[in-house]
């Protein structure tokens, strides 16, 4: 892991807040319960806008996390619910509540600097994503069932959760693409270090390889 998050992690370890997924599984099971059975706008006002944001309404940095991410339909926002909790607290056993509450907090402090720039108003959609990356690396050969009956290894999901971020991201407006970027600030603070390293040692071995067959 990197050397930055163990400097922080000694000097501000006690800030961890535990019990972190169940919090935020906790509170997208309430506003799904009230926008089903209370108010179905409530929504409305905990979603994250630039202006509503600089209108005042500063709540909305932190609940908009607790909007479930819709998939069309009450069958696919449970299951990716129960996701969220099965893949959260695996990270949360790994890394320990330091380092994962900055993960998170990270992953919301991206967003929120997405929609402040952007204008484009964010969703919860890049923060799942990035949690399911983060156990896709962590635990790529963990298999779970799709469907409930086919057995496929994590790594898969996460493959394939890359591609429709890549696909998603080539789609989108400049803005969009910068609305991407930063709302994937957890993953690149995280991963990126790792993955720059390892680019660079693939790199240097075909540099090698290819000096060696001359």
């Amino acid at each position: 892991m990197n050397n930055w998050l163990n400097r922080l992690e000694r000097k501000y370890g006690r800030f961890g807040i535990p019990n972190l997924t169940n919090i935020l599984v906790g509170g997208q099971i309430l506003v799904l319960a009230i926008e089903l059975f209370v108010n179905s706008t409530i929504t409305i006002w905990l979603g994250l806008s630039r202006y509503l944001l600089l209108q005042g309404e500063i709540w909305r940095i932190i609940t908009f996390v607790f909007i479930p991410f819709s998939g069309g339909s009450i069958l696919s926002i449970v299951l990716g619910i129960y996701f969220t909790w099965f893949v959260g607290t695996a990270l949360e056993r790994e890394w320990g509540d330091f380092r994962y509450t900055v993960y998170l907090l990270s992953g919301i402090l991206g967003t929120v600097l997405a929609c402040l720039i952007t204008g484009i108003t964010a969703s919860t959609y890049c923060l799942s994503l990035s949690l399911l990356l983060a156990f896709a690396m962590l635990y790529p050969e963990v298999q779970l069932l799709l469907f409930f009956v086919i057995p496929v290894r994590v790594k898969y999901f996460g493959f394939f959760a890359a591609v429709l971020w890549l696909l998603g991201f080539l789609a989108a407006s400049p803005a969009g693409k910068l609305s991407y970027l930063l709302s994937m600030l957890n993953v690149w603070l995280f991963f990126g270090p790792t993955a720059y390293r390892s680019i660079r040692a693939w790199i240097r071995r075909e540099q090698w390889k290819r000096k060696n067959r001359r």
